[in-house]
């Protein structure tokens, strides 16, 4: 019995093709986007899970009193993890931390900026990362040894197995040593233990007796090392309240237990509550995007076998005058829209291997294949072809088969012309879904426009950064002064400058200023950031009161106690005129020397325009002998030979060290990274959102179209045009997409609001994205029904009055 009713069904859906084209291509592309995003969120909301014992592991981050950002840090005290487990072992059965270093890396003529992770021993065995060849229990047990990646052990040796081996790694006092390879690592799937954000992205480590090797410390001061501790058993977060705070009284100075609080955050949640919540955000959206894309898609199917239904009630009265029943007929609707279904599902699937590459480059991130998503998912995706092709056939199933035979026979509509209502509402919840998907990407558009304008604060044009190797010592900070001196005077270099950071959002410490003779408790907490007396002319930041450090040609050790503040350093400090601000005095939190203001910037944005401008301090590197770019600002004209001189240049003046740039362009991608993958997810969105709704009305004006031949014919007969019988089936959707745009624009206008309050600097929504999705969706539609219909505008009327 089933096999007659697919047979019949197959049949029925030949005889129809056009109809059954469209349906199967707006669900299976409804379908696939759905299965595509729907993979991507499961896949990031899964990130640390992989790990071993991942739900007894516990990320501990800071939050410093009065902090502008508002935002936990990513770092804290150096030998908290390690006291907690040596004096509170039956709480912590495990910990790690590491420093993140940047430096030269070299093999034979092979030199490369690597990022290191300096860390315990413990990494291998606590997260259970496997190594392809080595000991993970000794790995890095001994001084000058090191663990690679197998993607790094390639990027050097030519092969993974290469145990014995040596790297040479710098120090930042100018030292070179060789290091061991005692272990290559299978890189590790996305996780925020050695990939703790996109700039931490680390594929060499070595362990923490390399510490003075590079001047670095792991003590109480430190408040910039990355702690991890896996807890016992049974034993909850709240626990370590006590003992962190017990430990901070006895080992660390008064003001860092005033301002500072450690808080311990799940790492299956850190991935998703970084940054604000930034990717939970993310995965909200496109979660919202994707089920409202699959919504158009399933009742555009629904509407479609609705509407074809009423050309069917001639078969239905004979299959009743030859003896078929009501459930047979409805089976009969029923296996051929879930067959319908059960095609577009397969065909989504096919859609999702051969476009998942895409979607991966779009949205940055691996999506994993068909053949790696859970069982439950394979039960949605049958359970969805299954209730989706239900859904689509109960209402003619019902409706129909309820028919008696001589109205079935005769064509008698009377009932059934209630469905031209619900058909109606159908489309119109189509329209604006596609107008609010289509506001979105506008308004989203003009927000990441914003972020790349001139309203930055400075110049971001012509604007290329270098990774430089490190020698932070009074003498290394001069010598790159004077390199970058040489530099300044190839023709085509406007300007260069050396800094400890430039404008991405990192390398951005805090430090606690006040002036002098006020109490150290009404400090503010400030940026600090370590440039030279070029920086502001390379970066163009407008200086609006002062110097930035000294005159141009007047630079001399008294910079090293000087300092530049933007305007809300200066307000902060309660000067409410940045004049008033310049020859004043200021003390900064554990520091014995006194600093005079010699300048005050105009605010710009150093973090992403999500967070509010924060109080900045500049100092001079001479006072503060850390540094880690070149920042060159090119002059206009063929920036490819600007570029091969500079890096001739480079070779001359620091042979061995990899010249490796990035414009200030690229820079800002990696910032707002998460909002262009948006952006390109809500360009896809609309994209799809258009094919759906205008394949619906194109089914669905097909439809009229040939219900309607008759009344198209007698019209013509009575003289009218053809612009006035296309103009008929206008006014039959028109009114629809108009209503539906009305009742849309407030619903997107709440929804982009909210999205745009994440942001401190934001546009302002005007009336035009309203007026522009509502007008663009509009004209295709015109288009498209026009399309339709003046093929049956212009035939013959009396050919068309002939038809049965």
């Amino acid at each position: 019995m089933l096999a007659n009713y697919y047979k019949t069904a197959i049949r029925s859906i030949a005889r129809s093709r056009f109809h059954a084209v469209i349906n199967i291509v707006g669900l299976s592309v409804g379908i696939a986007f759905t299965l595509l995003i729907g993979a991507f969120c499961w896949s990031e909301s899964r990130v640390n899970h992989q790990l071993k014992d991942a739900d007894r592991q516990y990320f501990l981050t800071s939050m410093f009193k009065g902090s502008p950002a508002g935002q936990p840090s990513i770092t804290t005290l150096g030998p908290l993890a390690k006291a907690l487990k040596e004096n509170y072992p039956t709480l912590v059965a495990n910990y790690y931390r590491w420093d993140g270093i940047n430096s030269t890396v070299s093999y034979g003529d092979k030199h490369f900026k690597e990022g290191l992770q300096m860390g315990d021993s413990t990494l291998l065995t606590m997260y259970g990362f496997p190594l392809l060849y080595g000991d993970p229990a000794t790995a890095l047990n001994t001084p000058f040894s090191v663990v690679i990646t197998d993607d790094k052990a390639i990027k050097y040796f030519g092969r993974t197995d290469v145990i014995g081996q040596n790297l040479v790694i710098d120090n930042f006092a100018g030292g070179r040593q060789n290091f061991r390879i005692t272990g290559v690592l299978k890189k590790p799937s996305r996780n925020s233990v050695t990939r703790l954000n996109d700039n931490n992205d680390n594929g060499v480590y070595v362990p923490t007796s390399n510490l003075p090797y590079f001047g670095r410390t792991m003590n109480w001061t430190d408040t910039y090392i990355v702690n991890y501790i896996e807890l016992q058993k049974g034993v909850k977060p709240e626990a370590l309240q006590a003992p962190i705070a017990q430990l901070m009284k006895l080992n660390t100075s008064p003001i860092i237990q005033q301002n500072m609080a450690v808080i311990p955050v799940a790492l299956t949640d850190y991935y998703l509550s970084a940054n604000g919540g930034m990717v939970r955000n993310l995965l909200y959206t496109l979660s919202s995007v994707a089920l409202f894309i699959l919504a158009m898609a399933v009742i555009n199917f629904i509407n479609l076998s609705v509407s074809r239904s009423g050309s069917r009630m001639k078969e239905i009265g004979i299959r009743k005058v030859l003896g078929s029943l009501r459930h047979q007929l409805r089976l009969q609707f029923l296996s051929e829209s879930i067959l319908l279904a059960t095609v577009s599902t397969g065909i989504a699937l096919v859609i999702y291997q051969f476009s998942r590459p895409l979607f991966e480059g779009m949205l940055g991130s691996a999506i994993p294949s068909l053949w790696k998503l859970p069982i439950l998912g394979w039960l949605s995706i049958a359970g969805f072809a299954m209730i989706t092709g239900w859904l689509a056939g109960l209402y003619p199933a019902v409706l129909l088969s309820s028919l008696n035979s001589i109205d079935a026979l005769k064509s008698r509509v009377g009932s059934i012309k209630d469905n031209v209502w619900m058909r109606k509402g159908l489309v119109g919840f189509q329209f604006a879904t596609a107008t609010v998907v289509f506001i979105g990407a506008i308004i989203i558009a003009q927000q990441i426009r914003l972020f790349f304008s001139d309203r930055l604060g400075y110049e971001k044009e012509y604007v290329v950064s270098a990774s430089l190797p490190r020698d932070w010592t009074r003498n290394g900070v001069q010598k790159m002064e004077r390199i970058r001196d040489v530099f300044t005077r190839l023709p085509t270099v406007k300007d260069a400058t050396l800094s400890y950071s430039i404008p991405n959002g990192m390398g951005y410490g805090g430090v606690g200023a006040y002036r002098e003779g006020t109490d150290s408790t009404r400090a503010v907490i400030s940026g600090i950031l370590v440039t030279d007396e070029r920086y502001a002319d390379t970066y163009q930041i407008p200086l609006l009161a002062g110097n930035f450090f000294s005159r141009q040609g007047e630079h001399g050790p008294q910079d090293t106690l000087r300092l530049v503040v933007n305007e809300t350093a200066a307000r902060g400090l309660g000067f409410t005129d940045p004049a008033l601000a310049v020859g004043q005095r200021v003390r900064l939190y554990n520091a014995t020397d006194v600093f005079t203001i010699s300048g005050v910037v105009k605010d710009f944005h150093f973090d992403v325009m999500g967070a509010p401008i924060q109080p900045v301090l500049f100092t001079h590197p001479e006072g503060f002998p850390v540094y880690r770019y070149f920042s060159f600002k090119l002059r206009p004209g063929n920036i490819g030979a600007t570029i091969d001189a500079l890096q001739k240049q480079w070779a001359t003046l620091m042979p061995g060290a990899p010249f490796e740039y990035t414009f200030m362009d690229e820079t800002l991608q990696s910032i707002y990274k998460s909002e262009l993958r948006l952006r390109k997810a809500a360009t896809t969105a609309t994209v799809l959102a258009f094919i759906i709704v205008l394949l619906g009305v194109l089914g669905l004006v097909s439809s009229s179209v040939r219900r309607r031949t008759k009344e198209i014919a007698i019209r013509k007969v009575i003289g009218a045009s053809a612009t006035g019988i296309v103009r008929l089936f206008v006014r039959d959707y028109l009114p629809v997409l108009l209503i539906a745009g009305t009742v849309a624009s407030p619903f997107a206008y709440w929804l982009m609001h909210r999205w745009l309050e994440s942001y401190a600097t934001r546009i302002t929504i005007t009336v035009w994205p309203f007026l522009g999705a509502i007008l663009c969706l509009a004209v295709i539609m015109i288009l498209l029904i026009a399309g339709q219909t003046i093929k049956a505008a212009l035939a013959n009327p009396v050919r068309s009055l002939k038809v049965e």
